[in-house]
């Protein structure tokens, strides 16, 4: 057999044949000494590929601990000096659509599904075995959806301005999604840029300004007349408002915001919040009873429209859209302002006046006269919920501190005393979106008065929510100490 090493490359055979002739024709002892030098030769060659093979896998096992340390470490940042993998895309720069494209397409879902709901509602509500047709309930159902967003509706009856708050409410929050869908488009996500959520609100706002000029001009007819003008500024303003409540959220705009702002001030507006939410449930619930303990007259009303079931269904629903007016119709009444139901009325605690009412379902609660005896503790409904409002802020300072220290009075009052204008401007935003005229003549004026129903609320739960305030930390004192 040749000696041969691997590392060599193969002979030919009349070579190899050559060779060992030469090999036979040499002396013994000089065979015995190549055959010496090649065994040392194959030695060598044998160590030298055992180092390597080792030096291998010593580097091998060195790129497995820096590639298990770089997992290991926080936040998955690669070690200093090591190799750093490519970087992967970001969500901003994959699948972004044009911002015309984006705003338009989330404009008209947003009205679209603010619109279906009103149609259907407004086809049962005129549905009878002669009456009710599928181009009438589209043309009604424009109708409503442009006065759910403010647009006054000029009738041969008079202006119809009176807008159901419910409906405002769905369209509000279809908006507000929208606003989150565009600035997703955009990339904008968690951005925190003010200027891309204002942009999205805009392009946003336009869009919906566009489609309600455009439904303006579809209703106008002999009896009914809409500015397309005036119905596309409207719906321009509502749905860039709309819209810039769910973009300020998506880019993190509104926790820089909160970030930035004084503490005072953050809890001064939680606190509003929480006592205007309380005043709103206690509304709620008084209009409720009302129209509980009158609701035999509720049904005969809607038994006398004779349109079968369907149509007192849509009835029944078109009465329910005007529930939260009538919620805060119940909270100015709670408040002392109360609220009107035609020209030179008054329904208050002290005094109620209406005359001749239209028989609409909604208004069968009306009180028929003033509170007196045990009704009058409902005056003190507003002040309580002040209080509770305040004691729930000392609470969670209390909360925050982890019962080591009592705070401050400044620190409890400040934030007590700013829930006051908080809920006084809340409430007269409110209650000038919940009135209206409802034709000419004497339902030229109904609901409740802004400016009274805002002083009243934001002096009444100014002093509750001081008290609610003072209290709490006066009694969470001992249990400080201790």
């Amino acid at each position: 057999m040749s000696s041969v090493t691997p590392d060599q490359p193969r002979r030919p055979a009349a070579g190899v044949r050559a060779d060992a002739r030469r090999d036979d024709a040499r002396p013994a002892g000089a065979a015995r000494n190549d055959d010496a030098r090649r065994t040392d030769d194959g030695r060598r060659e044998d160590a030298r590929r055992n180092h390597d093979r080792r030096e291998h896998g010593a580097r091998a096992d060195a790129r497995r601990e820096d590639a298990r340390r770089e997992h290991d470490r926080p936040g998955g940042r690669p070690a200093a000096g090591g190799r750093v993998p490519a970087p992967r895309r970001s969500e901003s720069g994959r699948g972004r659509a044009p911002l015309v494209v984006a705003a338009g397409v989330a404009a008209g879902w947003a009205a679209l599904t603010s619109y279906l709901p009103v149609a259907l509602v407004l086809w049962l509500a005129q549905f009878s075995e002669d009456a009710g047709s599928v181009a009438g309930a589209l043309r009604a159902g424009l109708s409503g959806w442009l006065l759910g967003h403010g647009v006054p509706l000029q009738t041969t009856a008079g202006p119809l301005g009176l807008v159901p708050l419910l409906l405002a409410g769905l369209a509000f929050w279809r908006l507000t999604r929208a606003g989150v869908h565009t600035s997703r488009a955009m990339g904008a996500r968690g951005g925190r840029s003010p200027r891309q959520a204002l942009t999205a609100a805009v392009a946003v706002g336009l869009g919906y300004g566009l489609l309600g000029a455009l439904a303006a001009v579809l209703v106008s007819t002999g009896d009914l007349r809409v500015s397309p003008v005036r119905a596309g500024v409207t719906h321009a303003v509502f749905g860039a408002l709309a819209a810039l409540v769910g973009a300020v959220r998506t880019t993190g705009v509104a926790g820089m915001l909160a970030e930035r702002a004084p503490a005072v001030l953050r809890d001064g507006v939680r606190t509003g919040l929480v006592a205007g939410l309380l005043l709103l449930g206690a509304g709620a619930g008084a209009a409720g009873l009302a129209v509980a303990t009158g609701g035999g007259d509720a049904a005969d009303m809607i038994g006398a429209y004779r349109t079968g079931v369907a149509g007192q269904a849509g009835i029944t629903l078109v009465s329910l859209a005007y529930a939260p007016n009538a919620t805060i119709w119940s909270t100015a009444y709670l408040l002392g302002p109360g609220f009107a139901v035609g020209a030179g009325t008054a329904v208050r605690t002290s005094e109620v006046s209406v005359g001749a009412l239209p028989a609409v379902p909604l208004l069968a609660g009306l009180p028929s006269g003033p509170v007196d005896g045990f009704g009058a503790a409902l005056l003190a409904v507003p002040v309580l919920a002040g209080m509770a409002a305040g004691w729930l802020l000392a609470r969670r300072l209390l909360r925050d501190a982890d019962g080591r220290a009592v705070p401050e009075w400044g620190a409890l009052l400040g934030p007590a005393a700013l829930a006051g204008p908080v809920v006084g401007l809340l409430a007269g935003l409110a209650a000038a979106a919940s009135g209206g005229p409802l034709g000419g003549g004497r339902l030229a004026e109904i609901g409740p008065v802004p400016w009274q129903v805002a002083a009243v609320s934001t002096a009444v739960v100014t002093a509750g929510a001081l008290l609610g305030a003072a209290a709490a930390r006066v009694l969470a004192r001992p249990a400080a100490r201790a």
